[in-house]
């Protein structure tokens, strides 16, 4: 992301954990928590998407917040993503921001294409793009 660049933001890395063979859903779970915690850089934000997170935070909102952490110094931005037992209690205890897309269960393909559209809509927000119109004042 090139505009990510010049606004003080490093590249996007897509890191996809595997599925847990674990028989139980809350063993799945926290061993998957574990290999997605294993991941998220030292000091940096999390958000994590999961059905029980706010649907209802603007992109304005969100590219504040993004514009808050990367200013506080945090050293990345990693998006978590629940698997098909959702995530563990860890995960969102870690999270700096938990988010939705709604009620409605969405494929992982979808939900990433989804994710990436907001991170980009909140680097044209954070560079006054035109891009975003948000509400007329």
């Amino acid at each position: 992301m090139q505009a990510g660049r010049g606004l003080g933001f490093t590249g996007c890395d897509l890191v996809e954990i595997p599925e847990s063979r674990a028989r139980r859903a809350s063993d799945r779970c926290a061993e998957e928590a574990g290999s997605i915690l294993a991941h998220v850089p030292a000091g940096g934000a999390v958000v994590a998407y999961d059905e029980r997170g706010r649907a209802d935070l603007p992109s304005e909102a969100l590219a504040e917040r993004v514009g808050q952490w990367r200013d506080g110094a945090k050293p990345a931005l990693a998006v978590v993503v629940g698997g098909p037992d959702g995530l563990d209690a860890s995960i969102r205890t870690r999270a700096d921001l938990i988010l939705s897309f709604g009620a409605a269960t969405l494929p992982h393909g979808l939900v990433r294409v989804l994710v990436l559209e907001q991170i980009y809509r909140s680097l044209t927000i954070l560079a006054g793009h035109p891009y975003h119109r948000g509400e007329p004042g």
